[in-house]
């Protein structure tokens, strides 16, 4: 039972079996909290439950949390591999009582589990509390039967947990184990108690009070329970080991790491094999979440951790990339509590592999920068932190890979610069994501939420609805009534409007009473389930409580659905023709045009894109009908529905099926199945045509489909055509014979080309040219043709060059062809008999010194060099004679 999948499942049943609905773990990307930039404990999935702001059809409930603590204040990165217990990826089990039950229930279950589910023997445990918590102490004498001397009273805030400046708060109570007296520590409040013999593996909020300002609390209506285990430290307990790393699902990777690299992990290089089990799961979970590498926010991180793993296998001895041979073992032990990881493996392993390949090339390059820059060092001085800091992260050039390379020359690196610049560097990186991610949900469309309920979405089957208007928002203020000329938010308790979601633009329309009109330019999603419409009231006064009618654009909802559903085609397609491994990364689906962005390492051929198009109007002819069926999420991704990673999908989805498969596995069966809210087509033959525009990178393994549809794909072929027929009309052909007519024009060109350079060559070589160089003559016995060329391509000048030693028999060329710009560029020539005597190479430098220029080379009888003054070109000719007589 001491395994970490029977420990994760042995705290799930228990409290499953005392009444807790097991539910499943958020994102790492958290959804309601854009103050994180990954989730970190259990309970962030339900902060709003906690405030009041969201309500769930449980009262309480119990997860294993995945959690990553490796950006913002929350980051254990630096310390992972050289601590018994720090991680960047960890998971949280935790049981929540959301105004249910507190105390005196949490302490029972909590002792139970521990004593019983677990076994710990009950002398080895202790408790804290906070200072002023007398009834949780004397709950634990109750319950546990301790004495005062095993429950410690901590009067600082270790044991007083806050939401923040205000909000909910209460006393915690922290249960540890004493690990024995051969390991050094002291209790919790002693001056040892920075030791490991004390183990802290249980921490038990009591959310008890609303602190409305420094100082000031006042009982919540509803007290609440928030419990944290960690899941690895938990593992090192049962399983009697006095590290994180020595347990079985870590025992199991760093022997997968020690097989692929072909070392093993002992002494000093222990901790690169800690490294790399750690930091593939971090990777491999953000992946599997949506998270892909790159250069800000969220991606940044992941960079970091992938690169930092990646050092540590070269560290290893690896000379190739090797860490995505690892992920087999870890989807293996960690599969089966996390389909998503099974679901994203062909991905994560493209990226990983991908990133490792060119974290490789960054080291090569990283070490001949950090050369260049520490050039004028010597022994004992230190390269500025600004530097070594540009290199780790305009360069991806690690500090330790810094420090390693410069030690041996005795040169440090100024750690405090180091440090000063990555602080800046994190606050640009916090200003760069804060932005950019989920935006918190405002606390009104909460409360309206609340007060009213959602909003019902009617427009899967109509256009056209009535309402009754239970809000009416301005500058971010409840009001009574709006009027004509001002912009507004309406609320409504039923619509047909689509609010934006899933890539899909919200929808436009009007809203209309007897007395008033207003114009939709927008309708997004708020507060978990209000439709929010931004509109122009155009005349009239509307006040909250009345009834609408509510008319969506039908022309632009027609664009939307078909675009949408086009969207599902290509998806279908491009995994098709790419592989498994690509995944919907984003997507835009607008009125007039489509966007799709999908995770793939590499650009797209053309063929590759007229098989994706193909294949998708091979379904839209087909016009077959969409089907939308709602199910659970497990029914719907057992039966081949696609989920979008990272996205946070209720008990029952919505499954949209069309088309059928001609070809392949899937033959006979539906074409497409994805779990998606959007609007679509009846059938697939609504959409018209599908017309791919092109494709290209918008950033790291990700590349963008464009594409239009139905009218807008017939108005693109209609402007191609018109094109054609302008073309052919110029060529004086049919258009079906404009191809071949621009094929033999090219063919055609190019003949004469070669005609206009070869009749050149001969009249250069027949006439003398460029102010009357002379032709053959003798210089100190040696024969000697020298010209100027105008109009002569430099690259022809060897091939003259050589025709004028076969016309010499015996002597010296030197021709010099002067460009339109002005430049110039000179061949010498000698003659194998001479070659002894004179050197091509030498005597080409001496025109290029002529010409301004300098250097030049080639061989003893051939040589070539160039010159920026073309007006020296004669001189250039009659230098090299001059060498020729010296």
């Amino acid at each position: 039972m001491s395994g970490v999948n029977d420990i994760r499942s042995t705290f799930l049943d228990y409290f499953k079996k005392n009444g807790h609905e097991i539910v499943s773990s958020s994102p790492l990307v958290p959804r309601n909290d854009p103050t994180l930039m990954f989730t970190n404990a259990g309970m962030v999935q339900f902060k709003n439950v906690f405030t009041g702001l969201e309500s769930r059809p449980y009262s309480t409930a119990t997860t294993s949390q995945k959690c990553v603590r490796a950006g913002g204040k929350h980051n254990d990165l630096d310390n992972v591999g050289y601590t018994a217990r720090h991680l960047t990826f960890f998971e949280m089990l935790g049981n929540f009582s959301f105004g249910d039950y507190f105390k005196e229930r949490a302490i029972e279950l909590a002792w139970k589990l521990v004593t019983e589910g677990f076994d710990l023997p009950k002398h080895r445990l202790l408790v804290t509390v906070y200072s002023e918590d007398e009834e949780a102490a004397t709950l634990w004498k109750k319950i546990a039967g301790f004495s005062d001397d095993k429950i410690i009273r901590i009067p600082t805030s270790d044991n007083f947990w806050q939401m923040g400046d205000t909000g909910p708060c209460g006393p915690c109570s922290e249960i540890f184990i004493d690990q024995g007296e051969h390991v050094w520590g002291g209790p919790p409040g002693s001056p040892e108690e920075d030791g490991d013999r004390f183990l802290e593996f249980w921490n038990l909020v009591f959310m008890q009070f609303d602190q409305t300002a420094p100082g000031e609390r006042t009982p919540l209506p509803k007290p609440s329970i928030d419990t944290g285990m960690g899941l690895e430290r938990m593992a090192c307990v049962l399983q009697g080991v006095g590290s994180v790393f020595e347990t079985d699902l870590f025992r199991n990777l760093i022997s997968a790491t020690e097989d692929v690299v072909g070392a093993k992990a002992e002494g000093d290089q222990a901790a690169s094999f800690r490294v790399i089990a750690d930091h593939l799961r971090s990777s491999a979970f953000l992946i599997a979440d949506g998270v892909l590498p790159s250069n800000e926010g969220r991606g940044y991180v992941l960079r970091r951790i992938m690169r930092r793993a990646m050092r540590h296998m070269q560290l290893l001895g690896a000379r190739e990339p090797l860490m995505y041979r690892l992920l087999p073992t870890l989807v293996q032990e960690m599969g089966r509590a996390y389909p998503e990881l099974v679901r994203a493996e062909a991905l994560t392993s493209e990226t990983l592999k991908l990133e490792e390949t060119r974290f490789r090339k960054t080291l090569d390059r990283g070490l001949t920068l950090l050369s260049d820059a520490t050039q004028d060092l010597s022994k004992g001085d230190s390269l500025d932190g600004e530097t070594a800091f540009k290199l780790y992260d305009t360069y991806g050039f690690p500090l330790d890979l810094t420090q390693d390379a410069l030690r041996a020359r005795g040169i440090g690196v100024d750690i405090m610069g180091f440090n000063d610049a990555m602080q800046r560097q994190k606050a640009e990186a916090r200003a760069s994501w804060a932005g950019s991610g989920d935006k918190a949900t405002e606390t009104i469309w909460f409360e309206l939420k609340e007060k009213h309920g959602a909003t019902e979405f009617l427009g899967y089957d109509t256009e056209t609805a009535e309402g009754v208007v239970q809000a009416l928002v301005r500058d971010g203020a409840s009001v009574e009534a709006v009027t004509a000329g001002e912009t507004v938010q309406v609320v409504v308790n039923q619509t047909p409007f689509y609010g934006e979601s899933g890539g899909q633009m919200g929808d436009t329309g009007v809203i209309t009473t007897d007395h008033a009109r207003l114009e939709v330019t927008d309708t997004q999603k708020k507060g978990e389930g209000l439709f929010v419409h931004s509109a122009q009231v155009v005349s009239g006064t509307l006040k909250a409580g009345e009834a609408v009618m509510l008319a969506v654009d039908h022309g632009r909802r027609s664009q939307l659905r078909s675009n949408h559903s086009a969207t599902h085609l290509l998806h279908e397609a491009l995994r098709e023709v790419l592989g498994s491994h690509v995944a919907q990364k984003g997507s835009l689906v607008a009125p007039e045009r489509l966007r799709f962005d999908i995770s793939h390492p590499k650009p797209m051929s053309g063929e590759e894109l007229r098989r994706v198009e193909e294949m998708a109007n091979a379904i839209v002819i087909q016009n077959a009908p969409v089907s939308t069926r709602l199910m659970s999420v497990d029914d719907a991704i057992a039966e081949g529905a696609m989920a979008l990673f990272g996205e946070k999908y209720g008990d029952e989805v919505r499954v949209v099926s069309m088309g059928t498969a001609i070809a392949g596995e899937k033959s006979g069966k539906p074409y497409s199945i994805e779990l998606c809210g959007g609007t679509h087509v009846n059938a697939t033959g609504d959409i018209g045509l599908v017309r791919i525009l092109g494709e290209s990178a918008v950033g790291a393994g990700v590349r963008r489909v464009e594409a239009v549809t139905g009218a807008a794909a017939l108005a693109y072929l209609a402007e191609q055509d018109e094109r054609v027929k302008t073309l052919a009309s110029a060529l004086k052909v049919q258009p079906g014979e404009v191809v071949s007519r621009v094929e033999a024009l090219v063919e055609e060109r190019r003949k004469l080309e070669r005609e206009l350079a070869e009749t050149k060559r001969r009249l250069a070589m027949g006439g003398s040219q460029g102010g009357g160089a002379s032709e053959v003559r003798e210089v100190a016995g040696t024969k000697y043709l020298g010209k100027v060329l105008e109009g002569i391509d430099a690259r022809d000048l060897k091939g003259l060059a050589d025709e004028g030693k076969a016309s010499l028999g015996s002597g010296v060329v030197t021709l010099v062809g002067v460009s339109a710009d002005g430049k110039a560029s000179a061949v010498v020539a000698v003659t194998e008999d001479l070659t002894g005597r004179f050197s091509a190479v030498d005597l080409v430098r001496i025109a290029s010194a002529a010409l301004g220029g300098k250097g030049g080379g080639g061989r003893p009888d051939m040589a070539q060099a160039g010159g920026p003054d073309g007006s020296k070109a004669k001189d250039a000719v009659e230098a090299v004679a001059g060498a020729l007589g010296a």
